[in-house]
């Protein structure tokens, strides 16, 4: 323990005063510690703090320089061949052959063996292998043109008598309607075998089309044979063509042109017109399944026929056969006491085989009966 007089007023105040300088520059040294971020420093503690955080910028690495790239070699190509000259007038013309070439004419370098050589074929061959255009069809004879006067509409039925090539013969029966509209037409022939119940048809034409100052003039034709498909011929007086369904073929139309059914009464039409017209050669152009034709009757006659209908004064017409065209023989009668209809018609077949089929009945539709 210490004695009094060491707590003596001045040694107090010493004592006092020392620790409270102590604790200030604690108190001090601790505030500064803790908020040295906070202060800002002296030019010389700048310094000091810039140096530690500024790390020393890394020396450069030396980088070794790029190779050195050489060139391709450049590919050795055979020297082009020098221009040839053409004269003037050739100059759309190819070169002819060497062997064949003027004196003085320069002659193209050959190409390398490497490369394939390519020729130009020259104009003929060019044209030899470009495709040739189809050849057209065959000359239609020309027919000859006639005044004409289309009978009155009528209903016709016709006995049929077939003799076979072997000989065989059979019977049957024909409808024929012919429609008179002025300025159109329309006709159907049906050629068939009559049953106690049902009527077999072996053969259906039917024609419709226009009736003008040449006569009848067809739009459309069919024929129908049993057992086989329906064919069509069509006629087109603007394209001036005939066509054909069972065949690509094509044949120019002529004013006049008829198709199988309606030639009897293009006939009749003819007669009608002026009677004159009958003698000599009749040329009608006829469209058939394939193919059209020209016809060619000639007046055989004046001829009596016995029928159903009584003894009628005919005219006989007959179409015989034309080598190279048809081989079949057509006949027709026309009656002019009733309006030149067709009242028989025969077709005889280059084999024999004959088929007649004769009216038995006429039902005129025409009032005047003309």
């Amino acid at each position: 323990m210490m004695p009094d007089s060491f707590f003596s007023p001045p040694r107090r105040r010493t004592v006092i005063f020392v620790a409270v300088i102590g604790a200030l520059h604690y108190v001090a040294l601790e505030w500064l510690t803790s908020h040295a971020s906070m202060v800002p420093l002296g030019q010389d503690h700048a310094q000091v703090v810039s140096m530690a955080l500024i790390a020393e910028p890394p020396k450069p690495v030396p980088v070794a320089p790029p190779p050195t790239l050489r060139p391709l070699p450049e590919p050795r190509l055979p020297p082009p061949p020098p221009p040839t000259e053409l004269p003037s007038s050739e100059s759309a013309q190819l070169t002819a052959p060497a062997s064949d070439a003027p004196e003085g004419s320069v002659t193209p370098a050959a190409p390398a063996a490497s490369a394939p050589a390519i020729t130009a074929p020259a104009p003929a061959v060019a044209e030899a292998a470009a495709a040739a255009p189809a050849p057209p069809p065959p000359p239609v004879e020309q027919a000859r043109r006639y005044k004409t006067n289309a009978p009155a509409s009528a209903q016709f039925d016709l006995h049929v008598d077939r003799r076979d090539a072997d000989g065989t013969k059979w019977q049957g029966v024909a409808g024929m309607a012919w429609e008179n509209r002025g300025d159109t037409y329309q006709l159907k022939l049906e050629v068939g075998l009559s049953m106690l119940i049902t009527r077999i048809n072996l053969l259906v034409l039917t024609s419709e089309g226009l009736i003008g100052g040449s006569g009848i003039v067809p739009v459309t034709a069919t024929e129908k044979r049993k057992g086989r498909a329906q064919t069509a011929t069509h006629f087109n007086r603007d394209a001036k063509t005939i066509t054909f369904s069972a065949t690509t073929a094509t044949v120019p139309w002529q004013e006049g042109a008829q198709d199988k059914a309606t030639v009897p009464f293009q006939l009749a039409a003819i007669g009608r017109a002026d009677v004159n017209q009958l003698a000599g050669n009749i040329d009608i152009l006829v469209g058939e399944e394939k193919e059209a034709t020209v016809f060619r009757f000639q007046l055989v006659g004046e001829e009596e026929l016995d029928t159903k209908m009584g003894r009628l004064v005919t005219w006989h017409l007959r179409r015989p056969p034309k080598p190279g065209t048809y081989s079949s023989q057509l006949d027709i009668w026309l009656a002019p006491s009733m309006q030149w209809y067709p009242v028989q018609i025969r077709n005889t077949e280059a084999n024999g085989a004959l088929t007649t089929q004769t009216v038995t009945q006429i039902r005129v539709n025409d009032a005047t009966g003309k």
